[in-house]
């Protein structure tokens, strides 16, 4: 397979059948390549690092676009090959981890005298790369190495059971309602979604589903308890009934994830995620947790009583169920401070956000972004160009905004090209794929995003950027690659702060309708209710994260207490509220049993203290002047975006900001101190 560089996948023709056949021939090439480079006495980079890079990007090409078609446009003629191609790379990965003279030959390499003038992103690479074979069993002989290969089988099979029975059982459940008036309290451009969803369907009257876009507007809006109630039972029931129920599947993921730390000598499958993260220990990260929780408890409890005495003074509820809270939360804050996201939603149309954005970044970083042409994926997929401050291409990134069936839900960020000089010195380009969830345009209107949605889409740009401003031309650690899992929110989490900014809404927030500004009063409000219950859900992260890590460091998969069990008494500790014995969140929580942040979704909050103080650098420095501050923007840059992986991510921080992270920001930001 001869490599072009910057060529970019072939969606308008990919056929995921031709890519799986090809890549099993690619693979096995690449069998008979890497065992002539393992033999080799005095390895250097170009004789050995290069190839294996190139070797890589071949199976990228191939494997990235089928998965990333699984995640997008998930159909029955995708699923097998998806599965067979998940069975092949993991059987792949499986192979080379166990390469012992591959492993000896880049330990030989880092042991070397050139390995001393290597630049530092080489020898991060190199460092790395013997890290990952450690933790990928490499050093595992006999009965034990294949046990190890067996398991990590397995757990890429359940992993990818777990993901399609959460969304089997998302797809599985529809709401059609055919009487608009048991629709009271939605507001209009909901309802006008709900008669597409079921024109689109072959329906006639309301149909509302478990996306989020469709779910979480009803259960803040619609007045009827009883339709509240029914979609909350479906939702938080998913994926644990019938052939589709998850709790086996986290038995055996449990299970096998402890006898997989255990074969390469970790207490705790926590113990063997953290070897490649920031934090340090799982003792390190619980004080954290815990700390952040009793320094938000107070406040959360405050927040609940409130909730609880307005649902009963005002809205004659004597009883706050589960179902209810979204709705009375909603009450609450359009009382408090009358703004609301659906309110907001005209002066954020979609056209005007994005350019917004794109206007912010070009600013701060002095590039620009326009309208690319690629092949894609779906017609409402757009391609962009990155250039940089004298016009040369810089980067390109895929952006696909609309939920749709067959779509995975949620937003993410992922590579569709590596940033990285090849074995002949020609330069590839980052390229991103940037995907959410929201609403389409309904009718003549243009899609209309909430100011929450909006800050989703920040986030995920904010990926983006990470990963297309890297100056990094080593393949391994370029963009987002050698990026500890707990600081890779970092640039995505500090973007979200500038949806907050008086300065940046006036470069986006326009009426789609008369092109007005968004007006102060309702600037005021929203930021007034930026904090509205941020304790209660700084207390909710905080419940996540510490059940993901105990249930990784102190659970016994084998013994008498349940996973259920475990969640009750994470939820007891740090939590104000206790949801119904049928909620199963567990069995839905795809980030931990189907991503890649078991023992590591406290990366989210750590991140944040991170992404927290980094936007303070911004504040200081803006006090009397633009927030958006260039000098600060090329400092953050040159020492944290462009860094990528190449050196470590505190040491990338320190010299950014000057001194080590403090949770003050965080505190500060979320109203939880002064």
């Amino acid at each position: 397979m001869k490599l072009i560089a910057n060529q970019l996948p072939p969606f308008d023709t990919l056929n995921p059948k031709e890519n799986i056949k090809t890549l099993e021939q690619v693979l096995a090439d690449a069998k008979t390549n890497i065992d002539s480079l393992a033999t080799q006495e005095n390895p250097t980079w170009q004789s050995l690092m290069l190839p294996l890079a190139e070797i890589d990007e071949s199976i990228s090409r191939l494997w990235s676009p089928v998965s990333h078609l699984h995640s997008v446009c998930d159909t029955e003629d995708i699923r097998p090959v998806y599965e067979q191609g998940i069975q092949i790379m993991t059987q792949w990965g499986t192979w080379i981890a166990g390469h012992q003279g591959l492993f000896k030959a880049i330990e030989a390499l880092s042991q070397s005298e050139t390995f001393n003038h290597l630049s530092e992103a080489q020898q991060t690479a190199i460092s790395n790369t013997l890290r990952d074979f450690k933790l990928a069993g490499s050093a595992l002989e006999g009965r034990a190495k294949e046990r190890f290969a067996e398991i990590k089988m397995r757990l890429a099979e359940l992993s990818t059971l777990f993901s399609q029975h959460v969304l089997d059982a998302t797809n599985a459940f529809t709401l059609l309602i055919d009487d608009k008036d048991k629709l009271a309290g939605l507001p209009e451009s909901i309802i006008e979604g709900a008669a597409q969803r079921a024109k689109e369907d072959n329906k006639q009257g309301y149909l509302f589903t478990l996306d989020i876009p469709s779910y979480l507007p009803l259960m803040q809006y619609l007045d009827d308890a009883n339709i509240r109630e029914t979609m909350y039972k479906a939702y938080v029931s998913r994926a644990s009934e019938g052939d589709l129920d998850n709790t086996p599947v986290i038995d055996e993921i449990l299970a096998l994830k402890q006898e997989m730390a255990a074969l390469l000598g970790f207490e705790h499958y926590a113990a063997y995620s953290l070897a490649d993260k920031m934090a340090e220990s799982v003792a390190q990260v619980t004080s954290f947790l815990r700390d952040l929780a009793q320094k938000s408890k107070e406040m959360a409890k405050n927040d609940l009583k409130e909730l609880q005495n307005y649902a009963k003074t005002s809205l004659n509820m004597e009883k706050l169920e589960a179902w209810d809270i979204p709705y009375v939360s909603e009450k609450l804050r359009q009382e408090k401070y009358a703004i609301s996201q659906d309110e907001l939603k005209p002066w954020f149309p979609e056209a005007s956000v994005k350019q917004g954005m794109f206007t912010l970044a070009e600013k701060l970083y002095g590039i620009s972004i326009q309208r690319g042409s690629a092949p894609v994926w779906y017609d409402s997929v757009e391609y962009y160009e990155v250039r940089d401050s004298s016009g040369n291409l810089k980067a390109g990134f895929y952006l696909d905004p609309y939920a749709r069936k067959g779509k995975r839900g949620g937003a993410w960020m992922d590579e569709a090209l590596v940033s990285w000089t090849m074995a002949d010195g020609s330069l590839q380009h980052p390229v991103a794929y940037l995907v959410c969830n929201f609403d389409a345009p309904v009718g003549d209107k243009p899609a209309l995003w909430t100011h929450d949605e909006v800050i989703t889409l920040f986030h995920e740009f904010g990926h983006g950027l990470h990963h297309m401003m890297t100056a990094v031309d080593v393949r391994e650690v370029s963009g987002i690659n050698g990026v500890p899992w707990d600081a890779v929110e970092l640039p995505s989490q500090f973007m979200e702060n500038f949806c907050w900014e008086r300065e940046v809404l006036d470069l986006f927030a326009k009426h789609y309708e008369t092109g007005e500004a968004l007006p102060q009063e309702k600037f005021e409000k929203m930021t007034a209710a930026k904090n509205y219950q941020s304790a209660m859900q700084m207390l909710r992260q905080i419940e996540f994260s510490l059940f993901d890590l105990l249930l990784h460091a102190d659970f016994d998969p084998q013994g008498e207490k349940s996973v259920q069990d475990l969640l009750n008494e994470v939820r007891n500790e740090v939590a104000v509220l206790t949801p119904p014995a049928f909620n199963k969140f567990q069995n839905s929580f795809s980030h931990i049993f189907a991503g890649g942040y078991a023992a590591g979704y406290f990366s989210y909050k750590w991140a944040e203290v991170l992404s927290a103080d980094a936007y303070a650098a911004f504040e200081e420095a803006s006090k009397d002047t633009s927030i958006i501050n260039q000098d600060v923007a090329s400092r953050f840059l040159s020492e944290v975006l462009s860094r990528g992986g190449s050196r470590d991510m505190m040491q990338s921080y320190q010299a950014f900001r000057g001194k080590p992270p403090t949770v003050d920001a965080l505190l500060k930001h979320n109203g939880i101190s002064k």
